[in-house]
């Protein structure tokens, strides 16, 4: 029942906490929990997230549980350990733009159009704490012009992220790239009180081992991740698809008795 549930599983310092969230909070997130342990995830972040009803189903929908400081990172090796660990949570694998409509072979700079264009959904997904600088944001190097696909300042990590969006497999070459970029803004934006800047990697598939090995002798904290955006037909396809009128006239011809001799 809802009461052995709580009293049995949670701790008591959490169920003090429990006063703060309504009833309802409680009712959705005791039937939609696997365990204990996904209840107390999604009790811990509407308190620390200030959610409502209809965000916390959203987010318990989208199985941020099973997402949430999944990603594939180097930050142990790259950050102090209380950021490594504070960074590594703030990350999600995969990452869920249901919220955005492409085909598969859409180009990475529509895809970043539409996050912009739905940049309050894009910060939910992102998380608490993210902060929009810019989109294509431009740095002079060396008399060459360089475009970072998104930069964002993280508030409570104190530091610039540059995401990097990849409508592709990952590759090791990403991250040379991705490290080339976080040198620049540590460099040309960077202030003597901000912390490292933190790079991600969206890609549309990995293998993380691949993406481990990638890591592993890179000196700036990078991480990669996967997303998902919902998939629509390319209209060139649409055309040659029948209609729903035209399928329901099939299977009327289909299913007519044949006629007798």
């Amino acid at each position: 029942s809802f009461y052995q549930f709580y009293n049995n599983s949670i701790s008591q310092q959490l169920v003090d906490q429990l006063k703060k969230i309504p009833w309802g909070h409680n009712i959705l997130i005791f039937t939609k929990s696997k365990n204990s342990s996904e209840a107390e995830f999604y009790i811990l972040q509407t308190l620390e997230n200030n959610w409502g009803r209809e965000t916390l189903a959203l987010q318990i929908k989208s199985q941020l549980f099973e997402r949430q400081g999944k990603a594939i990172t180097n930050f142990k090796d790259t950050l102090p350990d209380v950021m490594s660990e504070l960074a590594q949570q703030t990350l999600k694998d995969p990452y869920n733009f249901d919220f955005v409509a492409m085909t598969n072979s859409m180009k990475e700079r529509d895809l970043e159009h539409q996050l912009v264009a739905q940049i309050s959904k894009f910060l939910l997904e992102l998380g608490k704490g993210f902060a929009f600088v810019g989109q294509q944001y431009h740095l002079e190097i060396a008399n060459n012009d360089y475009y970072l696909d998104l930069l964002f300042y993280h508030i409570k990590l104190k530091c610039y992220v540059v995401i990097e969006l990849k409508n592709t497999k990952f590759i090791p070459e990403y991250t040379g790239k991705m490290n080339f970029y976080l040198s620049a803004v540590d460099t040309l934006l960077k202030q003597e009180e901000d912390k490292p800047t933190i790079g991600i990697l969206l890609c549309r598939d990995k293998n993380n081992i691949e993406a481990e090995f990638a890591l592993r002798d890179i000196n700036k904290p990078i991480g990669v991740s996967e997303f998902t955006f919902t998939e629509i037909l390319p209209e060139e396809l649409k055309s040659s698809l029948p209609s729903v009128e035209e399928l329901e006239k099939e299977l009327k011809i289909l299913t007519r008795p044949s006629d007798e001799n």
